[in-house]
């Protein structure tokens, strides 16, 4: 791969190669372009942007629902030379202005609904109308930190300290990624690979990019087909899906209420999933429904997209009750288990999971410190920078490379497939009114992962505790959907440890 190859040459070349072959579908609407369509389409976007004043290096928001006018300006964005910055549609308004506004966006796509809340946050200009009842506007910044060449896009993450940070990734960490891909899984042009994550999830770019450079076909499931498991799994058979990837709560809803008994599903050829742990039962049961397909768990945080992997052996030993390993290391990066001062342990000891490698992030957008945090310079004796996972694992004695999952060190949990930060949902309600204190735990549950407990402490001065019904809404305000708490609790006071910090490990006996 050339240094300077970046995304929108390799598509250019899948026009040349597949110009009539179908590129993105939208099973909801029956929209459909093919990729010569897709690349005129495209190529309109980036004028338009062009003349709207973005320059390569800039950023672009997109604040528009999963279609395939969403697909085009992607790809417009990158042909401008600008890297896209998206956002949920669905999350509260104030946090997508604080992240177009915290990425300095010269501009941004946005639903046509959108533009009124947006511009209540934020000072933009109507640039123009595109298709597909979206709206450009521009932002008018008031410091932009310059251009920031090789950029791809920003992936806005949960952040501890109550704001999302941007997680920067480039062309080079986007190709490194899809090739391992195109090795590994082996698309072909009659392939047809399902896009279930949302644009602004990382599991986004194996859904967008790897059917994109070899003349597969997109298949789009919107919001609300992507919540109903009887029509994901009816489009899995009318619209003849080979690849499969999502987190393994939505696999875990189609085996329980997808009805696949009633559903044919051999057009599956390959399953992945990833984001969090896949109870076995659940994976058993969804093999004894698509038996053929081959089954991959892949592994890996934002910062690294995908960096390891374990396909699943074919046949689930019925006495097996543990999940399966992350797997081995992805032949495009380097993985190390390590203690706190960045020593190797010995092979079977619990250490942190560390990369080094093709896919690993720029860095966050403009947090350096949060950056130089997230690295150990120069690991002992191994070279180069390293990226902390945060994640404990060991390197099974048995299976050499071969890595199992133990949890986390911080306070970040996975939770339907999202990263989230417990600090942002204790910060959010820090900023409830009245409220004295806050503090949010993760707790396991077999059906949904992890469920999210609050812990809230009242100032009774000011009349009754609101309820959960309003602590919900509240929360949908200022929150994203997956990261809304699932229980509260009032306590008159949260415990403290002996150096006056809340006792998480009380709370989590509670």
């Amino acid at each position: 791969m050339s240094v300077k190859q970046r995304l929108p040459e390799r598509f250019a070349q899948s026009v040349v190669d597949f110009a009539r072959n179908p590129a993105v579908v939208d099973p909801s609407t029956g929209d459909q372009l093919t990729y010569a369509e897709l690349d005129l389409a495209s190529d309109k976007m980036a004028t338009a942007l062009v003349a709207a004043g973005v320059q390569e290096g800039d950023r672009v928001g997109l604040c528009v629902p999963k279609s395939v006018h969403a697909v085009v300006a992607l790809l417009g964005i990158l042909k401008s030379g600008a890297a896209y910055v998206p956002v949920d549609a669905g999350s509260p308004p104030q946090r997508n202005a604080f992240i177009f506004s915290d990425c300095a966006v010269r501009c941004v796509i946005i639903a046509e609904a959108s533009v009124p809340t947006l511009m209540e946050h934020g000072d933009y200009v109507q640039v123009a109308e595109l298709e597909g009842g979206n709206t450009l506007l521009a932002q008018i910044l008031k410091e932009n930190p310059g251009p920031s060449p090789d950029l791809a896009y920003v992936l806005y993450t949960s952040g501890s300290t109550g704001s999302p940070k941007g997680v920067m990734l480039t062309h080079g960490n986007a190709l490194s990624f899809v090739d391992w891909c195109i090795r590994e899984f082996q698309p072909t042009p009659e392939d047809r690979f399902s896009s279930h994550a949302p644009f602004h999830f990382d599991l986004s770019i194996l859904d967008l990019y790897v059917p994109l450079l070899n003349g597969a076909s997109i298949v789009i499931l919107n919001e609300a087909l992507g919540k109903n498991p009887a029509a994901l799994a009816e489009c899995i058979e009318s619209q003849g899906i080979t690849c499969w990837y999502s987190t393994p709560s939505v696999l875990r809803l189609l085996v329980e209420l997808g009805k696949l008994d009633q559903r044919d599903l051999s057009s599956l050829r390959l399953i992945n999933f990833a984001g969090e742990v896949f109870p076995i039962k659940y994976l058993r049961a969804l093999k004894e429904f698509a038996p053929h397909p081959a089954y991959y768990n892949l592994y890996g945080p934002t910062e690294t997209n995908v960096c390891t992997f374990y396909r699943i052996p074919d046949t689930i030993p019925a006495d097996r009750t543990e999940p399966y390993p992350i797997g081995y290391c992805c032949d495009n990066d380097r993985a190390r288990v390590v203690d706190t001062e960045g020593f190797d342990v010995a092979t079977g000891e619990e250490g942190e999971l560390v990369i080094q490698g093709g896919t690993v992030m720029l860095g966050y957008w403009n947090l350096p410190q949060r950056t130089d945090e997230a690295y150990f310079g120069t690991i002992h004796d191994a070279g180069g920078q390293w990226y902390r996972t945060g994640d404990v694992v060991r390197e099974l004695i048995d299976v050499p490379g071969c890595y199992l999952y133990s949890g986390r060190r911080d306070r970040m949990i996975k939770r339907r497939g999202y990263r989230v930060e417990l600090g942002e949902i204790e910060a959010a309600y820090h900023r409830y009114p009245a409220m004295r204190e806050a503090a949010a735990i993760a707790v396991p549950d077999e059906a949904e992962g992890m469920i999210v407990r609050v812990f809230l402490v009242w100032d009774s001065n000011e009349g009754k505790a609101p309820s959960t019904i309003k602590l919900k809404a509240y929360a949908a305000k200022n929150l994203p959907p997956y990261m809304i708490p699932d229980r509260f609790v009032y306590l008159d006071a949260l415990p403290q440890t002996s150096t006056d910090k809340t006792d998480y490990q009380k709370l989590a006996e509670l």
